[in-house]
């Protein structure tokens, strides 16, 4: 029995997407997003259960995102220099997916004595992991969204369904870790056994994701025939320099490496902050739990009405309106920064503002891609993402280095049954007035994002090239 065609979209492009495809290719951000996740709770490990200084955890951390945004440039250039025919990105998800959830569990065990080879042990796995295994993934992945599909109506849907699958599995860490920790006996050894628990299932994710991925925009079940041809529309490879050249030349481009970088900044703060904000604001680490559970209800409304909106502004207007809802909602909490409920509520309104970015940056990030194609004549997929992947790593080791060089400003003592003003104001810092700021910034670029309108008669254009490019060749 025939399966019914999917159609085209309101462009005329061909959909290939079915709910399957979606639902496997979103494995892979949930995989990412806990491996990130996890990473984000480092911070908060090394200090109040290892007890490393917070200053020597922060800088570590920032020496460990510099070479983590070197190797993403590393990897673009080896997945973009594959050898034609051959699957460029697919493969990875096996690769080092499967490694990285074994060296998940590896990383919280800190040897017990000696802060020189604690601090040591801290920075190779940090590097394996983050460096090495999850940028190994995370390009070919992230190059996936733009090679999967034609249509950028799917890809904006696949852009929505990889955004929900990874806040579950990046709530999902938030909710239950502390909680789950400290029911264990809140001990290191409980941090290793919920470390074992999350690698097996990011290692599920990862195979799960391979299993349903495609390097082709084609429909899965598609014959051999229209795959190879697909194949062969695979472009030359560009030399890495004059890569790197040619994008910092696309404006739409750097505007999205800006964004992208600002956004990861506050995502490090998120993931870092909350566990320091309850425990000495609020009085109780375990309160994380509890906010976490109220972000989602934001979260799931974020991710109803994103596609609504995009449908009704555009994506770039869409963009605008959540980064006006976190300018808001941050400068709020500046009046009352240590009311539970009023904080809750804010922080709620916070936690909407950054789903749109999560469904939507990719699918600006292949308008860039687009932009390339047009200017170019070559999309140049996997080097734009690792190079926009460098500034990303670096804003989100910033946004994860600024908790611990804040704390350490103010003499963090994780001992004390109180924290200091010094100590809530660092923790006010990274928690309030930086995302502010941040959300402020990101609203200015996107205002200068102005390719969304222009994308129509930009396709055009690159097909009558290609018409005339093959008209030559016969």
């Amino acid at each position: 029995m025939s399966r019914k065609q999917l159609g085209k979209d309101k462009f005329g492009v061909q959909k290939v997407m079915r709910f399957k495809d979606y639902l496997g290719d979103s494995m892979g951000m949930f995989a990412l997003n806990a491996i990130s996740g996890l990473v984000g709770q480092l911070t908060y490990f090394y200090t109040d259960k290892v007890g490393l200084a917070a200053g020597a955890v922060a800088t570590a951390f920032m020496v460990c995102k510099i070479i983590d945004a070197f190797t993403d440039l590393i990897m673009g250039n080896i997945v973009d220099h594959t050898k034609p025919g051959k699957e460029k990105y697919r493969p990875w998800l096996l690769k080092a997916g499967i490694p990285a959830g074994i060296l998940l569990v590896l990383i919280f065990m800190v040897p017990k004595s000696g802060s020189g080879l604690q601090v040591a042990y801290m920075l190779i796995t940090n590097i394996l992991l983050t460096a090495v295994l999850y940028t190994a993934v995370a390009i070919p992945y992230g190059s996936l969204l733009v090679v999967r599909t034609n249509s950028q109506e799917e890809r904006g849907i696949m852009g929505t369904w990889r955004a929900a699958a990874g806040y579950v599995s990046g709530m999902v860490i938030a909710i239950g870790v502390i909680p789950i920790t400290n029911m264990l006996g809140g001990t290191q050894s409980a941090w290793v056994k919920t470390g074992a628990i999350f690698g097996l299932l990011i290692i599920l994710a990862f195979l799960i994701c391979y299993a349903v991925s495609r390097e082709t925009a084609t429909e899965s079940g598609a014959d051999a025939v229209e795959i190879e041809r697909a194949k062969q529309d695979d472009e030359e490879a560009v030399a890495f320099t004059d890569a790197v050249g040619k994008l910092f030349r696309n404006k739409y481009w750097v505007l999205i490496l800006v964004i992208n970088f600002l956004s990861q900044v506050i995502y490090g703060l998120a993931n870092s902050s909350g566990t320091y904000y309850c425990k000495w604001i609020y009085g109780n680490d375990n309160l994380v739990g509890i906010l976490g559970a109220a972000g989602m209800i934001p979260t799931l409304l974020g991710f109803i009405l994103t596609p609504i909106l995009v449908k009704k502004l555009g994506v770039v207007k869409t963009l605008k309106v959540s980064f006006g809802v976190g300018i808001i909602a941050n400068a709020l909490r500046i009046f009352n920064p240590y009311h539970f409920v009023f904080n809750t509520v804010l922080g709620c309104a916070n936690t909407f503002a950054t789903i749109p970015m999560m469904c939507l940056l990719g699918v600006m990030t292949s308008m860039a891609i687009d932009f390339n194609e047009y200017k170019y004549g070559v999309k140049m997929v996997a080097c734009s993402n690792s190079a926009a992947s460098f500034g990303c790593k670096i804003g989100s080791g910033i946004g994860a280095s600024l908790v611990g060089w804040c704390l350490a400003i103010a003499g963090y003592d994780a001992t004390l049954s109180a924290a200091t003003m010094a100590t809530k104001q660092a923790i006010f810092t990274f928690s309030i007035y930086a995302p502010l700021v941040l959300f402020a910034s990101m609203f200015v670029m996107t205002c200068m994002f102005d390719l969304e309108a222009k994308l129509p008669e930009i396709r055009e254009e690159i097909a009558k090239k290609k018409a005339e490019k093959k008209g030559t060749w016969e």
